[in-house]
């Protein structure tokens, strides 16, 4: 997937038509989790390079997940936690604030892991009363 050519909203329709089926879960909250390739993708920003997205919901334990999931482990580590208010629409103002603004002003520099939204009880859908988290992964400038 690319911000080119984004399937997010096929990847979660299929997802939610299954999710029922993992009876594992530790509670509803959803996460939409992108792994970009190293850094690059940040310092040569093009909207046409690719990542991988999922669609996930955490679980007890992963050899308990049906057969037509696969597992996904969130590494530890440091990240900066913001909130995005608002529909999905608004969520580019989001990124640039991070990005633009956050990002090279704080004492930190992104670190090579996944990146995450956390969809809990909060989030609804495309409301402009919605809200989500957004976990960036960070570490220290040296």
């Amino acid at each position: 997937m690319s911000l080119a050519n984004n399937r997010t909203h096929q990847l979660w329709r299929s997802f939610m038509l299954d999710r029922d089926v993992v009876k594992s879960t530790v509670s509803t909250d959803l996460y939409s989790i992108q792994v970009y390739d190293k850094l690059l993708y940040f310092e040569n920003f093009n909207p046409n390079t690719e990542f991988t997205k999922w669609a996930a919901i955490e679980v007890e334990n992963h050899d308990l997940i049906p057969n037509d999931f696969l597992p996904f482990t969130i590494e530890s580590g440091l990240y900066a936690v913001f909130v995005h208010k608002g529909a999905v629409s608004e969520f580019p103002k989001t990124f640039q604030f991070i990005f633009n603004t956050w990002l090279p002003k704080s004492h930190y520099k992104l670190d090579n892991r996944p990146h995450f939204e956390l969809l809990g009880e909060k989030y609804k859908n495309n409301s402009p009363s919605s809200e989500e988290e957004v976990w960036i992964p960070i570490r220290e400038k040296a």
